[in-house]
C-alpha cells in the first residue's frame, strides 16, 4: 500500500491488548472490525463437527487479524484466540468501508491485499485439514 493510504487507514486505528487465552472472535459471528498484530500470537480455529476444533495457522506480528468483515455477509469464517498476549491495532470495519466507498484507489489496494491474505489461509487451511484428516499421503502433490 501507498504511505498516503497506510497513514489515512492508521488514522482510524486504535491500540488495543488480549491475554493469553482471550477470545478474539468466534465463527459466526458478525465481523464488525479487524486487527494488525503489533505483538504476540493468536491462533486461528474452525470447528469440525464431533471434534474439539482445529487450528488452521497461528499469526503474529504484522499479521492482518480477520479478513471477513470485508465480505458481505460479514461473519466471521474461522475462530481466534490469543495464543500469548497480545497488542494490536484495531480497525472499525464500517468506517474503513466508508473510508474506502469515497477512495477507489484506497478500495482497490486494500481489496487486493485482503484478496492475497485470503487465498493463503485458504491454502493454508486446506493442508491444515488435509495433514489432520486425510489418510496419509492422501494431500501428496505428483
Amino acid at each position: 500500500m501507498t504511505k498516503e493510504h497506510r497513514d489515512q487507514l492508521m488514522s482510524l486505528a486504535r491500540e488495543v491488548s488480549f491475554d493469553t487465552g482471550e477470545r478474539i472472535f468466534e465463527e459466526g459471528a458478525i465481523a464488525d472490525r479487524f486487527w494488525i498484530i503489533h505483538t504476540g500470537t493468536v491462533a486461528l480455529d474452525l470447528r469440525v463437527p464431533g471434534r474439539p476444533g482445529v487450528v488452521i495457522e497461528t499469526l503474529g506480528p504484522g499479521r492482518l487479524l480477520g479478513w471477513s468483515w470485508l465480505v458481505p455477509p460479514h461473519h466471521w469464517h474461522l475462530g481466534a484466540e490469543a495464543t500469548s498476549p497480545v497488542r494490536a491495532h484495531e480497525f472499525d470495519a464500517a468506517t474503513v468501508r466508508g473510508l474506502c466507498e469515497r477512495n477507489a484507489q484506497l478500495d482497490h489496494e486494500l481489496c487486493t491485499y485482503v484478496s492475497g491474505v485470503l487465498a493463503r489461509r485458504l491454502r493454508s487451511a486446506r493442508i491444515r485439514i488435509l495433514d489432520l484428516y486425510a489418510p496419509h499421503g492422501a494431500g501428496d502433490v505428483p
